[in-house]
């Protein structure tokens, strides 16, 4: 599966200082482990186990790497899942190499990040991508013959129009409340809390469910919303919030999902009207769509 090499795409500006540096870390062990599952699939492909984890590891990188800049990493990882989604739907399927294209995507990956495969993980055999096209040479002007005809001047040109104004830029919606984040992935919860924190809000952070309950337990302040992801492991984000609200009535619940808003409610994990703000999400996105729920009757 041949590819153009691609240069790491520069982070968004709204990335508090070394924040990137740290997603970049964590998306390198994140390889380490997508290696891994596709040696496991090169040795055998029918490995259901190591398929639907693949998918699970993949689809953490759709959301993450989008909400750091990363967007074609981001659609590359969501073809992906697509793909790895068939072959945990027919696992006897034989027709493809799936190692190879496990191993491929982990490259292509790798490369679009701007990171190396931890050289411990090594990679199965795959076709190798592509390296970026070098840019054609200047070349010099042709030497006029002597028969040939002087060339006339260039007329003036006439006086360009000039641009319009830029339009303002808009401020980022900021707030004093307390946010409560819950989300498995490292990568994105941090972003969360450091976007959050950054729009003057107090953030608590857990990774999933049972962590969050305890921590609300815990704190004695106010928590005015709570930020959750909808498919974790173990409890998932509607029945967090439900326990939560539970014992904090009148908090505000805001889903986030790497799956699309109806897929989410043709699942059942949503009910349609719900707050929700698909991943990947840029820090000025979450900020709004936060201060929105929080301003809402």
């Amino acid at each position: 599966m041949p590819g153009d090499a691609t240069p790491p795409r520069p982070p968004p500006p709204e990335l508090p200082p070394g924040l990137l540096a740290e997603y970049l870390e964590s998306a390198r062990s994140q390889l380490g482990v997508l290696a891994g599952l596709a040696h496991r699939i090169a040795a055998r492909s029918t490995d259901r186990e190591a398929l639907d984890a693949l998918r699970r590891e993949i689809h953490k990188v759709h959301g993450s790497a989008g909400s750091y800049g990363f967007m074609d990493a981001s659609r590359l990882a969501a073809g992906m899942e697509a793909t790895v989604k068939d072959w945990v739907a027919r696992p006897d399927d034989k027709d493809v190499d799936r190692g190879s294209v496990a191993g491929w995507f982990v490259k292509r990956l790798a490369e679009m990040l701007g990171v190396e495969v931890p050289a411990a993980a090594g990679l199965p055999s795959m076709p190798r991508v592509g390296s970026p096209p070098r840019p054609p040479r200047p070349q010099p002007p042709p030497t006029p013959g002597p028969h040939a005809k002087p060339t006339p001047p260039t007329p003036p040109s006439a006086p360009s129009t000039p641009a319009p104004p830029a339009p303002p830029v808009r401020a980022t919606a900021r707030g004093s409340e307390t946010i409560l984040v819950v989300e498995d992935e490292e990568a994105v919860r941090s972003l969360s809390r450091r976007a959050l924190e950054a729009s003057g809000y107090t953030v608590l952070a857990a990774a999933d469910g049972p962590d969050a309950v305890r921590l609300l337990e815990r704190y004695g302040g106010p928590i005015h919303l709570v930020l959750t992801d909808v498919i974790m492991p173990g409890m998932n984000g509607r029945e967090l919030a439900e326990r939560l609200v539970q014992r904090r009535p009148g908090l505000r619940v805001l889903y986030m999902s790497g799956y699309p808003g109806d897929a989410i409610v043709h699942r059942g994990a949503l009910e349609p009207g719900t707050a929700f703000l698909q991943k990947p999400f840029m820090p000025e996105d979450l900020a709004r769509k936060v201060r929105e729920v929080l301003d809402q009757g």
